[in-house]
């Protein structure tokens, strides 16, 4: 039978919360005790688990992802580069994958509570109201990732989706496109959808170019969703040189279109794209795209969810990491 933390304890003849102090904070035990703990831990090998742990704290060294599709390359990266930062700050991590579908969001979030995760960072989706008063109900620090609230106080970390999309769309009139149309997020269940269209429409408008703001089609989050947008997009705007693309899974759909209709890109049309997924530098032609941080988002999620956890507020509110333009082969001077 493996030795426990009372083993321990009776061995050197001191109290668990004694032997959980040396364990945790030695400098807050006395010398001897702590040479007497550390000796029967030696001699009993001893190993503290997380549920030994979470007895003595009163936390389970875990946190909950709510994320809204494992199958998007993008949110690998997320759950890489939180995955990472659990690791180095000693926690366990709980995914969920919701389709941002409200009753199974709120089930996970059920279910967190259940678990008793310490926090949960949920992921580029948005906070309605039902999400906000379950988790403050069940009294669960959270913090959001590729996301943000205009409504609550609540901690964040994402890019300036509307600068990014600014910047994108800058690009392309700077290499000369005049006719430019944007394949955008459904906005519906979209946090980052008006913000990218933002930057669209003040990029445009600075120009001179406001007769391109209408020329926008919409899609949900998927490859083909976007192929089917695209077509619509040039069936009713022929004339169109660039597009924009909010992410670059719908700047693959956009490609794949234009190639079945032969229409070549960059050579008859430039297409941009945004995250900088892993795929963006495989894919032919490999796409100009903004990229996000994307396992740094991930990684500062977890680090704030730590922050918080551990002081009860975080230093920075809602923080915005970097961005940038990322030039390959999908665009070409007009």
């Amino acid at each position: 039978m493996k030795p426990t933390i009372r083993d321990v304890a009776k061995m050197a003849g001191v109290s668990i919360s004694t032997v959980s102090r040396v364990m945790n904070a030695p400098d807050t035990v006395v010398e001897s005790k702590r040479s007497r703990v550390i000796e029967a831990i030696e001699e009993l090998k001893y190993q503290p688990n997380a549920f030994a742990r979470g007895l003595i704290y009163r936390k389970s060294f875990t946190l909950g992802l709510l994320i809204p599709d494992i199958e998007n390359l993008y949110f690998a990266g997320v759950i890489r580069g939180m995955q990472d930062a659990c690791i180095k700050l000693g926690y366990s991590l709980m995914i969920c994958n919701t389709d941002r579908d409200k009753e199974r969001t709120l089930s996970y979030m059920d279910t967190f509570h259940e678990k008793q995760v310490d926090g949960v960072v949920f992921a580029s989706d948005i906070l309605h109201p039902e999400y906000y008063e379950k988790l403050i109900g069940c009294r669960i620090p959270f913090v959001l990732v590729s996301s943000h609230s205009d409504e609550y106080e609540v901690a964040s970390v994402e890019v300036d989706d509307e600068q990014a999309a600014y910047d994108a769309v800058k690009f392309l009139i700077e290499l000369g496109h005049q006719e430019i149309g944007m394949i955008g997020f459904n906005h519906d269940n979209s946090v980052s959808g008006p913000p990218r269209m933002a930057g669209f429409v003040r990029a445009l408008s600075e120009s001179g170019l406001e007769r391109n703001i209408g020329k926008i089609k919409y899609a949900n989050h998927r490859f083909e969703h976007a192929y089917q947008a695209t077509h619509e997009l040039f069936t009713e705007y022929p004339e169109l040189t660039a597009v924009f693309c909010v992410a670059d899974e719908f700047a693959m759909g956009t490609i794949s279109y234009l190639k079945d209709r032969n229409i070549l890109v960059p050579g008859q049309v430039s297409v941009i794209g945004f995250d900088n997924l892993r795929m963006s530098g495989m894919f032919i032609p490999k796409l100009t795209t903004i990229a996000q941080p994307i396992y740094q988002l991930g990684y500062r999620a977890a680090e704030k969810l730590h922050e918080l956890l551990t002081t009860g507020k975080v230093a920075v509110m809602k923080e915005k990491m970097e961005h940038k333009l990322i030039v390959r082969e999908s665009s070409r001077e007009k």
